[in-house]
């Protein structure tokens, strides 16, 4: 097909584009666990208040009702003093986890409602979030795919709930790492990622019908003289640009992406997202 848009249209279009990319990135929100601890029931078969089933040994066993010393409340299965299969526990700032049990833990599926109001429902291991599950942030965004260890990590969908821009690809332990796709509504990037930000060959794709190949580079800040001697570092991406061309069905390499035609100088420039001064907020 015969693209659209002249070189200078996509251009310019391009530069109003690059901050709004890069800094919807750190858009994220964080995810809150403060507060929702569940109190060890493993002290003895009197601890607290208890209404139900017991075995021979006097451990809680069956169905059964139980107020904690902290306030804390859990209806639902025990087995030998341990809650285990279904279960409600309610926490007494708010919070509320329904859903599965194994040996006195969250363990399987089930839904949690933090107390700051978002919530998570999906598979859990041993008290964390792991597998797959859906968590939803208290201004709206969404995160939904696969998890680690309470973190993001595999493949999933984060989608910003102002915008209805999302990104689509890889995690690693909470952050964007690995392939993945920028998606806005008129317009997307494709490309790579490092710390949650863009980094090596990659493209922008227009609705216009054209796409321009370049390539990211990262620029590394000086961290606070307060901040954690494991914080991930201060990146700033910085787009190269390379070509503009149709819209390809089949993608090309991208080993010549940062490389403008010879006989078509790009106008584009070295664009710097200096917009963007701060890392994606650490997970709960």
């Amino acid at each position: 097909s015969i693209c659209t848009c002249h070189f200078n249209s996509c251009s310019c279009y391009l530069l109003a584009l690059q901050f709004y990319v890069v800094k919807s990135l750190h858009r994220n929100e964080i995810m809150s666990d403060v507060g929702s601890e569940e109190f060890d029931e493993d002290q003895g078969p009197n601890l607290g208040v208890y209404e139900g089933e017991r075995n021979e040994r006097e451990e809680r066993h069956g169905f059964g009702k139980a107020t904690l010393p902290n306030g804390d409340k859990y209806e639902g299965y025990y087995e030998n003093g341990k809650r285990e299969g279904q279960g409600t526990y309610k926490f007494k700032n708010g919070a509320r986890y329904i859903g599965q049990y194994s040996k006195g833990k969250k363990h399987g599926d089930g839904t949690m409602y933090y107390p700051d109001g978002s919530k998570y429902e999906g598979q859990w291991v041993d008290d964390m979030r792991q597998g797959n599950g859906t968590y939803t942030y208290v201004n709206g965004d969404t995160y939904t795919g696969e998890w680690m260890a309470n973190n993001r990590n595999g493949q999933g969908v984060y989608v910003y709930a102002e915008t209805g821009s999302k990104y689509v690809g890889t995690w690693v332990n909470g952050r964007r790492e690995g392939a993945g796709e920028l998606i806005h509504s008129n317009h997307k990037y494709i490309g790579s990622f490092n710390f949650d930000v863009p980094k090596g060959k990659g493209k922008y794709v227009f609705d216009i019908g054209c796409e321009q190949l370049g390539e990211y580079q990262t620029i590394q800040q000086p961290r606070p003289d307060d901040a954690e001697e494991d914080a991930p570092p201060i990146l700033i991406p910085k787009w190269k640009a390379g070509r503009v061309q149709p819209i390809q069905i089949a993608d090309p390499s991208l080993d010549d992406a940062a490389e403008p035609p010879a006989n078509e100088p790009s106008n584009t420039g070295d664009i710097e997202a200096s917009a963007v001064s701060e890392t994606t907020p650490e997970e709960s």
